[in-house]
């Protein structure tokens, strides 16, 4: 049987109409993937080992874990560690938006009165500083600084900062004339109190000094070849040395503070691993059952 002209021309018609329709299905852009939600830290830029806008501090490591878990983006807004740091970061939603600047800060001191607070999820605690092999061995203990001969006294060079928990300590047992005062927060942004170690103590115009026990680990790892030897301090009588860290969030913000507890819970090992690669020295966390506060 022949197929009219006409028949043939249709049935062509709509084979060519079927190929165009597949190659413009075929061709047509897919859909673009939503951007990923943001993991808005707050932090200091020069703040070793915890923090460092080059992403080397311990807290950008686990801020970068924690984004990755959520399969969120990390994002920081960057302010010295200097009073009104929450204003200026946590608490600050001055942009075009409204929208906060940040969300989270990585480290604060368990119940801190600005934020509301996660679990911690570090605990340490201040420390003794000298370089071995200068005069000072004969401490093993901070016990060894309450029973000074009048040579031992006379020989010690002592680093105190203008204020906090070491300094009252060494006016305690008699020290001050044996200290050289300096500024916790250095006017330059750049500098954070480990800087007493790599210059006052290694220069000699100190022999002894205090940090808080992630600096001095941190430093004690960093200047292998000084012999640095890190004593962490025990609590006394009225004088607490040992602190815990949690992370922060703003007042009111229970979804969000929910969320890192469970992510501390399910990360805690492999915190514990990474502050660990800092030379980190740890006590054991003590968790509180939390109350009924909404912060």
């Amino acid at each position: 049987m022949t197929v009219a002209p006409v028949q043939t021309r249709a049935r062509c018609l709509s084979a060519l109409a079927l190929l165009i329709l597949a190659g413009t299905a075929v061709a047509a852009p897919a859909p673009e993937a939503e951007p990923p939600a943001l993991f808005k830290v707050c932090a200091p830029p020069y703040n070793l080992p915890m923090s460092e806008k080059d992403g080397s501090g311990y807290e950008n490591r686990i801020a970068e874990l924690f984004a990755s878990q959520l399969g969120e983006q990390s994002t920081y807004t960057w302010f010295p560690q200097r009073m009104g740091f929450v204003r200026a970061t946590l608490k600050n939603n001055d942009t075009e938006d409204g929208e906060y600047k940040c969300d989270v800060v990585m480290g604060v001191i368990e119940n801190f009165e600005l934020a509301a607070t996660t679990q911690p999820y570090l605990h340490s605690t201040w420390a003794m500083v000298f370089a071995k092999g200068q005069g000072l061995d004969w401490i093993k203990t901070q016990d060894d600084l309450k029973k000074l001969s009048d040579t031992h006294k006379a020989a010690l060079k002592i680093g105190i900062w203008d204020q906090g928990p070491t300094t009252e300590w060494v006016s305690r047992l008699g020290l001050i004339e044996q200290a050289e005062a300096y500024p916790i927060m250095s006017g330059d942004p750049k500098q954070n109190p480990a800087y007493i170690v790599e210059t006052e103590l290694m220069k000699g115009n100190i022999n002894l000094t205090f940090l808080w026990g992630p600096m001095a680990g941190y430093v004690q790892q960093k200047l292998k070849n000084a012999g640095l030897v890190v004593i962490p301090l025990h609590n006394e009588p009225g004088l607490k040395f040992d602190y815990q860290i949690a992370m922060a969030v703003r007042h009111g913000d229970e979804a969000r503070r929910q969320q890192l507890d469970k992510l501390i819970d399910k990360n805690q090992q492999k915190i514990d691993q990474i502050l660990a690669e800092y030379g980190v020295p740890l006590l054991p966390l003590e968790k509180k059952k939390r109350g009924g506060d909404d912060d």
